[in-house]
């Protein structure tokens, strides 16, 4: 009787084991490749596991893996040198090799690499197309070419590129967050009262109408952007921002040259203008990136904005400390007070 109940358990437990195999040998291999689809709209095939990246463009691509937490997996990339904070925080990149930018990419020094992904820009189709002629995939980004919401779907793409989609989801969040609080702030200003704004970049009749980044930057912090009615167009004379006669100039030098306050100031073509007469004249920020760009920090410069046009409407927020906040949330990295201060007070770049 024993002996039976003995055999009869040996035999059930073998049959547990064959099943156990069986379900073991049945169960599908884990993936090693995914489908993104890019800023391009193309679906791209890529590794699941992304361990080394080549940047082949400007316009704030290494900025977003570096706020995605992915900035190690950076292996080349063009230049950081004219963004110091970026390098600060990630001293690395100074001693990273340069696989050329956009169309000019240098195939060669990519595949002695042996990147998993490269990361390029939608307009240089040429050089990404040597690139995925090589056999690597290639993701392409905005570079710029991006307004509010194509830009978040941007960091959604890449947190699932890069296996990063809580990080990307909590800057998503942060970007809707202060732009729900910026509009519904100054909703209440009638169009009447809203503040007249001329974007000045990098030459003084150099602008962006409403089909460029500096619409949407202008318009999202409450503004009205003079050069509107231009469109595709960013070049003006004197004769045209003299009959906008703005209310508020900003200056920014990521295009052209860095243009000093003063020279605005003392230029008598400009005298006569209203911002001009009033000391209404503002350098934008630079980070570790240009504020007044589409990039991870974007939204601080449309806070930034948002505080110069109406201080009465956000009288409440420090604007330091959340770049602080932003840092250390984002970037894992502890900004100081002095730091910040440089940003407001940018120079030329390198």
């Amino acid at each position: 009787m024993v002996t039976f109940s003995l055999i009869s358990m040996l035999l059930l437990m073998t049959s547990f084991i064959l099943a156990g195999c069986g379900n073991q040998q049945n169960k599908p291999p884990a993936a090693t490749e995914k489908t993104v689809m890019d800023m391009a709209g193309k679906n791209v095939k890529l590794p699941v596991a992304i361990n080394r990246v080549i940047v082949t463009c400007y316009g704030g691509a290494s900025h977003e893996l570096v706020v995605l937490g992915a900035g190690d997996k950076i292996v080349a990339q063009p230049s950081m040198k004219r963004f110091p904070q970026l390098v600060k925080m990630m001293p690395r990149f100074k001693d990273l090799p340069d696989p050329g930018t956009f169309d000019n990419v240098n195939i060669e020094a990519i595949l002695k690499l042996k990147p998993d992904l490269v990361v390029a820009s939608v307009t240089s189709t040429k050089g990404n197309q040597k690139i995925e002629e090589a056999g690597i995939p290639v993701i392409t980004v905005s570079t710029g070419v991006a307004d509010i919401e194509a830009l978040k779907k941007e960091f959604r793409m890449m947190g699932e590129v890069l296996n990063k989609s809580n990080e990307a989801n909590a800057l998503v969040s942060y970007w809707d967050n202060w732009l729900k609080t910026i509009k519904e702030r100054v909703s209440k200003i009638p169009e009447a009262k809203r503040k007249r704004v001329y974007y000045m970049l990098g030459a003084p009749l150099h602008t962006n109408g409403s089909a460029w980044w500096g619409q949407t930057l202008i318009t999202a912090a409450g503004g009205l952007n003079v050069a509107s009615e231009i469109g595709k167009g960013r070049d003006i004379n004197i004769e045209q921002l003299l009959t906008w006669n703005p209310d508020v100039i900003i200056i920014s030098s990521n295009e052209g040259r860095f243009i000093p306050i003063s020279e605005v100031k003392n230029n008598p073509q400009f005298k006569d203008l209203q911002a001009v007469k009033e000391g209404q004249l503002y350098q934008c920020p630079i980070g570790t990136f240009w504020w007044d760009r589409p990039s991870p920090e974007g939204i601080l410069g449309i806070l930034w904005l948002a505080q110069i046009l109406y201080p009465e409407n956000f009288r409440d927020v420090d604007l330091t400390q959340e770049t602080i906040k932003f840092y250390q949330t984002f970037y894992y990295y502890n900004l100081t007070e002095q730091d910040v201060k440089e940003f407001f007070n940018p120079g030329p770049l390198q």
